[in-house]
């Protein structure tokens, strides 16, 4: 798909989005084209392929030092800092930007993965619903839902707390403050998290340096 059609359909569908606010007018107005650099064969759709020197390198995926008390296989989401951690057994992690909750949204604590979705639907929340009555009730997976190519929906027992790790097609939020409390990342990144950690993981959502509540 040509890169402009995905982005502008991004654009398009941006206010409906659960876990999801409109970037700035000046950040959004900018060159759309010069976000993609191509696609990623996958199905039922493409990737879309972010050009990363747009943004910060620590938002970039790398592998980095790890000097945390978890375990390996550990998800860690530090919200100040919008940067994701996969804990790996060799005293590194794989480390990812996000964009995270706008102020009064972000969540934090401890969850696991319940279940993982591949281009999954999404639909508004109880308390968007009530704030939005008009709100589209469901918009089916593909390159212009909000919620990318992969989502990883967090679990306290056996309760689905509504929170998710998904992918965005507003890829000039990651390293901001202005979801509605999800944690979003580069469709390319939550695809590759996607395929490291099975359901079960543990997540560790924290803030201010802790987690606990």
């Amino acid at each position: 798909m040509h890169t402009r059609r995905i982005l502008l359909a991004a654009l398009a569908i941006a206010p409906l989005a659960a876990c999801q606010q409109r970037a700035p007018l000046q950040v959004a107005a900018d060159d759309d084209s010069a976000w993609y650099i191509g696609t990623k064969p996958d199905k039922p759709y493409d990737v879309p392929l972010v050009d990363t020197g747009r943004l910060d390198p620590k938002y970039r995926r790398q592998v980095v030092r790890y000097t945390g008390p978890e375990r390996p296989g550990t998800i860690v989401v530090d919200i100040d800092q919008r940067q994701l951690a996969l804990v790996q057994a060799d005293g590194t992690a794989v480390q990812y930007g996000v964009g995270v909750g706008k102020l009064g949204f972000s969540w934090k604590g401890e969850a696991r993965v319940g279940r993982k979705g591949v281009w999954p639907d999404w639909s508004p929340t109880t308390t968007m619903v009530s704030l939005n009555p008009d709100i589209a009730r469901q918009r089916k997976g593909g390159v212009d839902n909000p919620l990318g190519a992969r989502a990883l929906y967090l679990y306290q027992g056996n309760r689905d707390i509504l929170f998710r790790i998904h992918g965005t097609n507003e890829p000039w939020s990651i390293g901001e403050q202005m979801s509605s409390g999800c944690i979003r990342m580069l469709n390319e990144d939550i695809v590759d998290l996607y395929e490291r950690v099975p359901v079960g993981t543990q997540v560790l959502v924290k803030r201010n340096g802790k987690y606990r509540v």
